[in-house]
């Protein structure tokens, strides 16, 4: 009975679509506006550099996926997105998906990982993300429009996971 982190298999996709969707209709954490079903899971967990679950006897808790932040010359930094489901949250699943996602960057050959827009109201991943040593380089006024349709303030954070190369 102990928490697995392992790749994603066809069989969790309904979970993972289900625990992703649930964040999404939230609306005060991820972009995404559209939820999506097990074909469109299918499609966008496969699109990942990574899509990792994090399971207990193959029942899904928690996800992430990663891959490059960016394109070409900015693809050696990483980027990745967490959901945990509701019923897990509070009990340290977001710290252990968080420092599994850094190994798996790492092991990817990635030097860092960058947070394009953590929300400023969502006070637990900022203060997870600053505690598990990323540094907040900035701060994009009204950069989130939460499911009120308010604009929130989205920080930047990123922390270095190896010395940056000299050469390519």
């Amino acid at each position: 009975m102990a928490l697995e982190f392992r790749p994603h298999r066809e069989d969790d996709l309904a979970d993972m679509a289900r625990i992703w969707n649930e964040v999404v209709e939230a609306g005060d954490a991820f972009p995404q506006v559209d939820t999506m079903g097990v074909d469109q899971a299918r499609e966008f967990f496969a699109a990942q550099t990574l899509s990792t679950v994090a399971a207990v006897d193959d029942k899904i808790f928690g996800l992430y996926i990663l891959h490059p932040n960016n394109v070409g010359r900015c693809a050696h930094v990483a980027n990745a997105s967490y959901a945990v489901a509701s019923s897990a949250r509070g009990l340290g699943l977001g710290r252990a998906l968080v420092q599994d996602s850094l190994e798996q960057a790492a092991r990817k050959g990635f030097w860092g990982l960058q947070f394009n827009a953590v929300v400023a109201s969502n006070e637990a991943a900022v203060h997870l993300y600053e505690d598990m040593g990323f540094t907040r380089v900035g701060t994009i006024p009204g950069g989130f429009i939460n499911f009120m349709g308010a604009y929130e303030d989205a920080h930047i954070f990123f922390k270095r996971l190896r010395e940056e190369p000299r050469e390519r």
